[in-house]
């Protein structure tokens, strides 16, 4: 059945900053099944790289699963804010990916992203760990 509303918990994660990096996010339904997980490395970059490719790679899964309305949660308030407008995207390395944002959720017919305490996240941070702890 064809995923009407997703419900995303994102994270980014680098060590060192910029350093070792991965990414972890949780997608589900409206009735809080899970439809996806993402947890995967990205290489090395910045934390705030890391987390605009959790989203990313989360509003790219979301696609796949044919939601036309996504929600999404972060604990990344520079990623949120640049997202809804409230801060400019200054950084040249970030344009890019904001631009590619933009591009994804302007094909969703519902889009919000806020703001969330950490504490609240605690399952996409996880899977984000989880793939740098990740040996080879």
């Amino acid at each position: 059945m064809p995923l009407k509303k997703a419900i995303i918990w994102i994270d980014g994660a680098a060590r060192g900053n910029p350093g070792p990096a991965a990414i972890g996010a949780i997608i589900k339904d409206e009735t809080g099944k899970v439809r996806a997980r993402i947890s995967q490395r990205i290489g090395s970059t910045t934390n705030n790289r890391a987390e605009y490719m959790a989203l990313i790679a989360a509003l790219e899964k979301t696609g796949h699963l044919g939601a036309s309305h996504a929600e999404v949660q972060s604990d990344s308030e520079l990623l949120v804010r640049q997202i809804n407008g409230r801060y400019r995207v200054k950084n040249a390395f970030l344009i890019p990916l904001y631009q590619q944002v933009k591009q994804l959720t302007a094909s969703l017919e519902g889009f919000a992203i806020r703001h969330i305490p950490r504490t609240q996240n605690a399952e996409a941070d996880a899977l984000a760990n989880q793939a740098l702890d990740a040996i080879d």
